[in-house]
């Protein structure tokens, strides 16, 4: 299955009212501003977007009003976060028919799976949707990894199109090529070693602070993308104070709290996640606002 998935995804974030509920307006606004600054696709509903705190017809809601103010301009891949199979199968049905492009597709939450246990709970998601889909290794968070035991089972699988890989291990993305060629499209999907994975073979960057700097996050791979390694390196090391909160487990709070302060949402989150407070919250307000003060000079946009 051919897709054309590459560049920059931010996960975007799902706005609240002061009351918790979901302002679908504002959530719309949010990725409509990230696509006028340059994104190339959209993940919606992934960790930053608080799936596992909505229900299922949240979810849709918001997928539904995600896909509407896209209106086609990049991909919109949703996260498929769920806790068993039959419930996976439920979400990637409801958003193949709301209009979404692609699956993001988690591992069971809470229970660990033994590998065979994994390869047949993708196999069973795949089978039941015609949409692509990137499988999301991230064990440090979900302790569970998709290792090349499982990708081989899953090799013949053909809308099993992509991997996003948030091991902290780079090396995962060499193995993964030797190991399987081109047969994967990589995707960078943790902030920090964003770079690194560029270089060994990732076509695009699934992103968590791409919402409060978008045009650094986008120039970033487009210097990578035309040999100007010395631009990218600049913008990384700017960047890299904040890229380290994607790897902290208050990534969400500190991510929505980036963009409040940078104007682009509200640090609103759901329970059982809460606003960040105290030190924690000084801190990262000191560091958006330091990079905002530093921020690196951008080649000018081109026309078309």
């Amino acid at each position: 299955m051919a897709i054309g998935w590459k560049g920059v995804f931010p996960a975007v974030t799902t706005q609240l009212r002061e009351d918790l509920s979901i302002d679908l307006g504002d959530t719309q606004r949010v990725v409509d501003d990230l696509i006028k600054d340059g994104v190339t696709g959209v993940i919606a509903l992934g960790t930053v977007g608080e799936n596992n705190s909505l229900d299922f017809d949240e979810k849709t809601r918001v997928l539904r009003a995600i896909v509407e103010v896209v209106a086609g301009r990049v991909p919109v891949i949703t996260g498929v976060s769920e806790y068993d199979t039959r419930r996976a199968v439920r979400y990637a049905r409801a958003a193949e028919d709301v209009g979404a492009d692609g699956l993001m597709l988690l591992p069971p939450m809470v229970y660990v799976p033994k590998p065979a246990e994994l390869a047949a709970h993708f196999k069973g998601v795949a089978g039941n949707t015609g949409l692509p889909i990137m499988l999301y290794n991230n064990p440090p968070a979900y302790r569970t990894m998709i290792d090349s035991n499982v990708l081989a089972e899953l090799v013949d699988v053909p809308n099993i199109v992509a991997i996003k890989e948030s091991a902290p291990d780079t090396r995962r993305f060499t193995d993964i090529r030797t190991a399987f060629g081109d047969r994967f499209v990589l995707f960078a999907g943790l902030d920090d070693v964003a770079l690194e994975g560029l270089y060994l073979g990732a076509q695009g960057w699934v992103s968590g602070l791409t919402n409060a700097f978008p045009k650094e996050s986008v120039e970033l791979v487009a210097a990578f993308d035309r040999g100007d390694h010395a631009k990218a390196m600049e913008i990384y090391r700017w960047f890299m104070p904040l890229l380290h909160l994607d790897a902290e487990h208050d990534l969400v709070q500190s991510i929505k709290l980036a963009e409040q302060v940078m104007g682009r949402g509200s640090e609103r989150v759901l329970p059982p996640r809460y606003p960040l407070v105290g030190a924690r919250r000084a801190e990262v307000i000191a560091m958006v606002e330091r990079a905002a003060d530093t921020r690196p000079v951008l080649a000018p946009a081109r026309a078309g």
